[in-house]
């Protein structure tokens, strides 16, 4: 999966496997345009692509991110645009064929155009062409989080877990699993 872009043009987005530098502003800005970050969450996000930059694959963090194919430039040829969302995923320590899907973020001007679901397809073939077959998402259980509930049952995730008052008092931690094909 690593290597040249892949190009949707049905979506009109380029999927990325590699990490580059401005990608941790990137991830900065689209994951605070969000408003569901705490800027404590929004340094995490970033500081899982400096360890990228630093350590490559051997971080364990693996990154799709989705830029905007704006058309052929002057010259014929096909060149992506802005960054407009992004995947962060890994597999587990100590299992034999599960992944966590630690991020999906879609910038907060882009949500609402299929973008997520197009990551999430990119993400879900990355994970099983590693050999995974199982993919787990985290999301809080407060109400801010009920679309992204929604985004994972209707993807075909289903819940497995909900461990109470994880992150503060009222704030659980609702665990998603998918069986990946």
């Amino acid at each position: 999966m690593a290597g040249r872009p892949f190009m949707d043009e049905g979506s009109g987005l380029v999927f990325r496997h590699e990490v580059a530098p401005g990608d941790v502003e990137a991830v900065r800005s689209m994951t605070e345009s969000t408003g569901f970050f705490s800027a404590e969450e929004v340094f995490i996000a970033e500081g899982l692509v400096r360890e990228r930059l630093e350590k490559g694959p051997g971080s364990g963090y693996h990154f799709i991110f989705a830029q905007e194919y704006p058309g052929a430039g002057q010259d014929g040829s096909r060149h992506a645009g802005d960054t407009v969302g992004y995947t962060c995923y890994g597999p587990i320590p100590g299992t034999q064929s599960s992944f966590d899907l630690y991020w999906i973020v879609v910038g907060q001007d882009r949500r609402g155009r299929g973008i997520g679901r197009a990551l999430l397809a990119q993400t879900e073939e990355a994970v099983a062409s590693s050999g995974g077959i199982r993919l787990f998402a985290e999301t809080s259980s407060r109400e801010l989080y009920d679309p992204t509930r929604r985004f994972y049952r209707s993807s075909g995730f289903r819940q497995e877990a909900f461990l109470e008052d994880f992150y503060s008092p009222g704030d659980g931690k609702i665990i998603f699993v998918k069986k990946i094909t």
